[in-house]
């Protein structure tokens, strides 16, 4: 018995236009679902390979010698590390001029003397300026060690105050001489040679004490 498949139209390439026995469109229709299972179970796409080698880590010579350059230009060919209180010049501005000043004795502030700093003029140099000179991510906004404020003030000011306190010494010694050489009041000057007082001047380094 043969039966005629005429309800729908079949969809393309699925079925053929012609006439199926029960046994053939059921065998017909195995066959093409195991086709298309077989197709969906196939294994899944490999993923693509990266052929680019993995980035190779910088020679550590390369990396001394760049490490090396940096620690010249901060500190020049001098050896910092015997002073802490070292300042490289080329880093000063011009026209400026960079002082440590006490800020504390045994952790204790001078507020009086701080505030004769600035009243001549001095202030702190940031350590946004120099940040070579602080550890690093320090929260300290102004360059500190032991006791001590990198501090800084225009040259002019520094060069007028020392003239001033070359003039005053000068003064003091003259007024000095002028008492040795003088005389009482109704006395011989003390113009002649005999009695006329043997002045010796010299300059002295002062000592500079260890501790």
């Amino acid at each position: 018995m043969e039966t005629v498949v005429k309800r729908g139209k079949a969809p393309r390439g699925l079925f053929n236009k012609k006439t199926y026995n029960t046994v053939e469109l059921i065998d017909d229709v195995d066959e093409r679902l195991d086709s298309l299972n077989s197709v969906s179970s196939a294994e899944p796409r490999q993923p693509k390979v990266e052929l680019r080698p993995p980035m190779r880590e910088e020679d550590p010579r390369e990396r001394a010698a760049k490490r090396a350059a940096e620690l010249r230009g901060h500190h020049g060919d001098n050896d910092s590390g015997t002073d802490v209180f070292y300042v490289n010049l080329d880093i000063i501005p011009d026209g400026w001029t960079y002082e440590w000043k006490r800020h504390t004795i045994y952790g204790q502030e001078d507020p009086a003397y701080q505030i004769r700093l600035a009243n001549e003029g001095w202030t702190p140099v940031p350590v946004s300026r120099h940040p070579e000179m602080m550890p690093y991510n320090t929260t300290e906004q102004v360059i500190m060690r032991d006791g001590q404020i990198l501090m800084e003030c225009p040259t002019e000011i520094i060069v007028d105050r020392r003239n001033a306190d070359m003039r005053k010494a000068r003064d003091q010694v003259r007024h000095k001489e002028q008492q040795l050489a003088g005389a009482p009041d109704g006395t011989m000057t003390r113009d002649h040679a005999q009695v006329k007082p043997n002045i010796k001047k010299s300059f002295e380094a002062m000592p500079i004490p260890k501790d």
